[in-house]
């Protein structure tokens, strides 16, 4: 797949507001667009019952606390302009204006009916690549081929969804040796270092994808953040490949694994 900007998509029951999410990123020129199908409900995200976290942040007894506790943190989020969804606000209040969980905003938002022939469809509206989020089984992943996307991530979403699942590196060698010569097969789930990049590229996976790895630094330090934080993966990517012999990607394999 061409590098490029990525845009996930959620399925949402206002099909009007899904299909401005598409045509937005159409007229944004961005080059792949990633049906998230692993969250048509939220899940027990029993953390954030304990935290009472919610999109915007709900002012509570505890929240006030935090804040006082954080003075930095919340003068900028008072101060500077006021937190939005850009590409929710015109369709729904919530996440923007009435305070949501994420567990709570996809459990009724979003459209659990949604099936195979809504992701087709939603291919053909895109029309360039297009990629199916969380997959987690060879049935499925053949499916996505059938549909015509171009590339699909094994992922379990973080592990923040169905309880006990397995874990994507586990499901990722043999959904590789089912499709991975009619499409691109992509990590998701638990990157954090650059030796969890090199395990999924010897399994046969073309490429990895994150979220916590730079959102976690995004939060602590902003863009001087992430660019830490990317530069270390790059780093490590490097100099693991060195300290095993490799030159380059190609020339990784499974010969570098022992499965347990």
């Amino acid at each position: 797949m061409a590098s490029g900007f990525r845009h996930s998509l959620y399925f949402h029951k206002d099909r009007g507001l899904t299909n401005s999410m598409i045509e937005r990123c159409i007229a944004a020129n961005f080059d792949v667009l990633a049906l998230t199908v692993d969250t048509i409900t939220g899940g027990n995200r029993e953390r954030d019952l304990r935290t009472g976290f919610t999109s915007p942040p709900r002012l509570t007894l505890k929240s006030l606390l935090s804040f006082a506790m954080h003075p930095r943190w919340a003068a900028d989020y008072f101060m500077h302009e006021k937190f939005e969804l850009p590409q929710l606000k015109d369709y729904v209040k919530e996440g923007s204006d009435i305070s949501v969980s994420v567990g709570d905003y996809f459990s009724t938002m979003l459209d659990q009916s949604m099936n195979w022939q809504d992701a087709a469809d939603v291919r053909k509206k895109w029309g360039k690549q297009f990629c199916l989020k969380g997959i987690m089984s060879i049935a499925d992943a053949k499916r996505a081929v059938d549909i015509g996307a171009t590339a699909i991530m094994v992922s379990n979403h973080g592990g923040r969804q169905l309880d006990g699942s397995r874990s994507p590196f586990d499901q990722l060698a043999e959904i590789v040796d089912a499709v991975g010569d009619k499409i691109d097969v992509i990590c998701d789930g638990g990157i954090t270092r650059g030796t969890h990049v090199l395990k999924a590229l010897s399994v046969g996976a073309k490429a990895c994808s994150g979220g916590r790895l730079y959102l976690y630094a995004l939060a602590a330090a902003g863009q001087p953040g992430v660019e830490r934080a990317l530069g270390n993966l790059r780093a490590e990517i490097e100099r693991d490949m060195k300290l095993m012999g490799c030159r380059s990607v190609d020339q990784l394999s499974r010969d570098n694994l022992r499965l347990r």
